[in-house]
């Protein structure tokens, strides 16, 4: 199949899709950015890319699908279970005793960045649920670029292959079998707030205690990571914890977090008292 893009038509796209999200697509990433264009040509009845690329400085609407099309969203229950075990084993108990040393309100707040289908949030949710003391309570807000994965994620339904990974008395506990597949239960996905999100901006979000961003950062260049990175700071307390992708690091970058290595995994910390 030829090539759909012209080099400079390449850097075109490249450069407005940086331009409105931080996402850097270099020639080895190319062919899935002419793959998402193609279909793209298709449903908009379109004959070129030039119409197409006019069509998205025109309208929103189109700009927003043409950026859902080109993300990835892989991702499962459980994914890099250490994590996990350092949130139950080491995080959460943290949390509970700053805040109760410190007198302040017994609530956990968590921003699941770069949501995809919402397994990561849901993740975070059971044990949540599950590992915090009584007297707590918490919040999550979960947000992606894709409108169609939060989609999927706000209706909280997953095929049974999708389940995979989920503790036996999570699944008992936590979802109900429907049909081909199982439903997230209501007091797990009631505390959690899906929200479309450009990790270019400013959320808005502030006095957060843990901030999970995994295996985004990867598709930003090093000055974008470190605008998001910096935009994390702000809009977290300052005892709190931010998770990255395993292939994921802040080594080399100028930031004020500081890498904690625990016997589950390895993140950063935001202690500043």
């Amino acid at each position: 199949m030829p090539d759909l893009l012209s080099d400079q038509q390449f850097g075109k796209f490249s450069t407005l899709i940086y331009e409105q999200c931080g996402i850097h697509f270099t020639s080895t990433n190319r062919p899935i950015l002419e793959s998402r264009l193609r279909e793209r040509l298709r449903v908009s009845k379109l004959e070129d890319v030039g119409q197409y690329f006019d069509l998205i400085l025109k309208s929103p609407e189109e700009m927003k699908t043409f950026l859902d099309s080109i993300t990835t969203n892989l991702t499962r229950f459980f994914r890099n279970q250490p994590h996990f075990d350092a949130l139950e084993h080491h995080v959460i108990p943290d949390l509970v005793a700053h805040k109760r040393a410190k007198g302040q309100e017994k609530k956990i707040r968590v921003w699941s960045a770069g949501c995809s289908t919402g397994e990561e949030p849901y993740t975070i949710s059971m044990i949540l649920k599950d590992k915090l003391p009584s007297d707590f309570t918490y919040e999550i807000t979960a947000s992606d670029l894709s409108l169609k994965s939060l989609m999927t994620a706000n209706q909280g339904f997953y095929p049974e292959a999708r389940i995979v990974g989920i503790p036996d008395p999570y699944l008992t506990r936590f979802l109900s079998k429907v049909g081909d597949g199982y439903q997230i239960k209501e007091d797990i996905k009631n505390k959690i707030k899906f929200d479309y999100h450009n990790l270019k901006f400013d959320s808005g979000l502030r006095n957060l205690d843990v901030v999970f961003c995994r295996n985004v950062l990867i598709y930003f260049d090093e000055a974008a990571q470190k605008n998001v990175i910096d935009r994390f700071w702000n809009s977290m307390n300052d005892h709190s914890y931010l998770y990255i992708g395993h292939s994921e690091s802040l080594f080399g970058m100028q930031t004020q977090f500081k890498f904690l290595k625990t016997d589950w995994a390895v993140f950063y910390s935001k202690l500043v008292n």
